[in-house]
């Protein structure tokens, strides 16, 4: 998969998620790569449907591999998460993705929001980089 440390002033963006048993959970947008396409491609089209922004000059950071169960295959997976650092430009609307929302954090709040370690880690390092 992909995700965007999207990075709009002193803010990130990030999406909120609501899980199979209707709880609600902060991550970095993004998602799986579909057959055949772009990691680049796959990170626009991820983050609009998320977020409902387009973003520019996305820099691959860094990856983490985690373990997940996914409800929609009915089965436990091993995902490699790619992260790109991209800039917001233009936000064109509501997510598209059912259960999503997205929300500007700023720096100082969410590290406390994201929920799985390795959002978290990219999410310190970026913060910690940025001098907050």
């Amino acid at each position: 998969g992909v995700y965007g440390l999207l990075v709009y002033g002193n803010k990130l963006i990030l999406t909120e998620q609501e899980t199979i048993d209707r709880n609600l959970e902060i991550h970095l947008p993004g998602g799986g790569v579909d057959k055949g396409e772009h990691y680049i491609h796959a990170l626009h089209r991820e983050v609009m449907e998320e977020t409902g922004w387009k973003v520019a000059r996305p820099r691959r950071l860094g990856a983490f591999r985690r373990f997940v169960y996914m409800p929609e295959y009915d089965l436990w997976a091993e995902k490699v998460c790619t992260v790109f650092l991209a800039h917001p430009v233009l936000r064109l609307g509501d997510p598209t993705e059912v259960g999503h929302s997205d929300h500007l954090i700023p720096f100082s709040a969410a590290r406390d929001f994201v929920v799985n370690p390795g959002d978290s880690s990219f999410v310190d390092r970026f913060i910690n980089k940025m001098g907050n």
